[in-house]
């Protein structure tokens, strides 16, 4: 089973990040689940949203607290007490930022991809410029920095589950994806 994390901030489309993600390997014959964790979520709070993947049914029932990868929406979050925790050793920290991963060493020994989410969000009008929606452009670095799922089938599930903007969102996944810096 491969566990995923998302830290993202209220707005930025986390919770429905995990979600397309899970729609994504389900659509290539894999067993999914996304769930978020609520609290007092508001907008600009930290987010958790967590997707697990394996090849047969999923039973456990619990957040995820030892990842294989992270998801990053907001830089600013790799600052935060106790970050990366739990993750594991060889583990992925997917991150949107316009710093090359070599700018994230103290984060240690693990891999890190990092691409501009927000920018690329922005560009492709999602959100507004100073508040982008980076869900979708994140998940197309994840596609590309993981290798988990083909990209195309991650911007099928995009025009499937986002609610407005599908293709913005599609393109958006796509720049990402060939974007991303993988070090």
């Amino acid at each position: 089973m491969i566990e995923i994390r998302f830290h993202g901030r209220g707005g930025q489309g986390t919770v429905v990040a995990s979600k397309i993600l899970a729609v994504a390997f389900f659509m290539e014959g894999k067993w999914a689940q996304s769930f978020p964790a609520f609290g007092v979520e508001r907008r600009g709070a930290p987010v958790l949203a967590f997707t697990r993947v394996d090849e047969g049914e999923i039973y456990l029932r619990s957040f995820i607290y030892e990842p294989d990868q992270l998801i990053v929406l907001d830089p600013t979050l790799v600052d935060e007490a106790g970050f990366p925790a739990g993750l594991k050793l060889d583990g992925l920290i997917v991150l949107n930022s316009s710093e090359p991963p070599a700018a994230y060493s103290r984060l240690g020994s693990y891999r890190v991809a990092t691409v501009d989410a927000s920018a690329i969000a922005a560009k492709h009008g999602l959100g507004t410029a100073g508040a982008p929606i980076v869900n979708s452009a994140i998940l197309g670095a994840f596609a590309r920095a993981s290798a988990l799922v083909e990209i195309e089938t991650v911007m099928e599930a995009i025009r499937q589950e986002v609610p407005a903007k599908q293709e913005e969102n599609a393109k958006a996944a796509m720049a990402a994806y060939q974007a991303t810096i993988l070090e």
